[in-house]
């Protein structure tokens, strides 16, 4: 993939790029915590997008090929604006969020293409923001470290896009270290990599194959709701700003005085805060079926509280629950489609990905799409 980018990138424009590595992510648990301030546990892969970005002579001209897409792209960094919609609003949003920082990038050209599943869930927007943003402070030499490379990228993606989503899909590409998850405070942004050892067992993904466009208006109503039932518990304690600050006591006094979706939003958040850490000290000991116990736990909240889940994605973690290679299985992401992550015993993954894989597709009439993912480092110059 290296070699191919690269050789797009001479047949296109001149000079030597710099090739940047930026991985997808997945996340063992935590999932929609993190806009709630609260805790995730995601991981870098072996699955990623790569750059090459040079400096070109063209003043403030930026040119933009993505690969994958055969698609050009080129704006002026004077004169810019979100498009509809589009992979461009990604970059360009990078681009602002620099000069907001009162930083100056001039004109440059890159290429980019890459291996992370479309529509997969794993992330390929962050990676993709994470990328640039390692990319032009490395070509114009501008400093920013990699906290604030993480946020200006967030950021991109609220202010240009238009999905307010948390911090933890570049945080995870940014930040990732080969066999390690990360445990990370979404609120301070103190994190630990915690080695994960699984063993005998494999991090499988079973692609729904289902768009999850639906997922950013909801992502969006999801947090509405959220910070709906955080003012509910601030008229009763001011020192309440998320819900991380919201124990399963405190939840369960004052169900009665909010509407019972806002009750089942905010019961799901607490649960799933509580659920990273035991998860945490479940791989400390080598516990690998309490892991995936709380997997399963995960799930049902995300089915029945939250309510992101969808049919295809709940068929595909039911066929799990019978099989004893495997120890939990859950869907992982924003939600509506995207894929189940499934801790399988190594030597049956051959098997598993057979049968659930008939299954699928005497269900739903479509071939199932899986994907063996390892965790790997973050964002990188290759």
């Amino acid at each position: 993939m290296q070699d191919h980018i690269l050789s797009i990138f001479q047949q296109r424009f001149s000079g030597q790029p710099l090739m940047i590595h930026a991985p997808g992510r997945i996340n063992l648990i935590g999932e929609h915590t993190d806009y709630n301030k609260g805790f995730v546990l995601p991981a870098a892969i072996d699955k990623g997008i790569v750059f090459a970005i040079a400096a070109n002579d063209q003043g403030n001209t930026c040119r933009m090929y993505a690969a994958d897409l055969d698609e050009y792209y080129e704006f002026d960094l004077t004169n810019f604006k979100p498009l509809t919609r589009g992979w461009q609003n990604y970059l360009m949003g990078v681009v602002h969020e620099i000069q907001q920082l009162a930083y100056a990038p001039k004109g440059f050209d890159v290429v980019f293409g890459g291996n992370i599943p479309k529509g997969a869930g794993l992330s390929s927007s962050a990676a993709l923001e994470c990328g640039l943003a390692f990319g032009i402070n490395e070509i114009f030499q501008l400093g920013i470290e990699r906290f604030r490379l993480i946020q200006l990228s967030q950021l991109a993606e609220h202010n240009f896009v238009g999905v307010k989503c948390g911090i933890m899909d570049q945080f995870a590409s940014m930040m990732g270290k080969h066999n390690h998850v990360i445990r990370l405070d979404c609120r301070s942004l103190d994190y630990v990599h915690v080695p994960l050892e699984l063993n005998d067992y494999s991090l499988v993904l079973c692609d729904s194959d289902v768009s999850h466009d639906l997922a950013d208006s909801e992502y969006n109503t999801r947090r509405e709701e959220c910070e709906a039932g955080i003012e509910i518990f601030r008229k009763s304690d001011p020192n309440i700003h998320s819900l991380r600050d919201v124990d399963l006591e405190t939840l369960l006094g004052h169900q009665q005085s909010m509407p019972e979706v806002i009750f089942r939003r905010c019961r799901y958040v607490v649960a799933e805060n509580n659920r990273v850490q035991e998860v945490c000290t479940a791989l400390e000991k080598g516990n690998l079926e309490r892991v995936g116990a709380l997997l399963y736990q995960g799930h049902a909240g995300l089915q029945h509280d939250y309510e992101v889940s969808c049919k295809e994605l709940d068929f595909l973690v039911d066929q799990t629950r019978t099989d004893d290679k495997i120890l939990g299985a859950r869907m992982m992401g924003g939600g509506f489609g995207g894929c189940t992550i499934n801790l399988v015993k190594t030597d049956h993954i051959d098997t598993f990905i057979d049968q659930i894989g008939t299954a699928f597709q005497k269900k739903f009439g479509k071939t199932l799409k899986t994907y063996q993912v390892h965790p790997s480092a973050g964002v990188r110059i290759i």
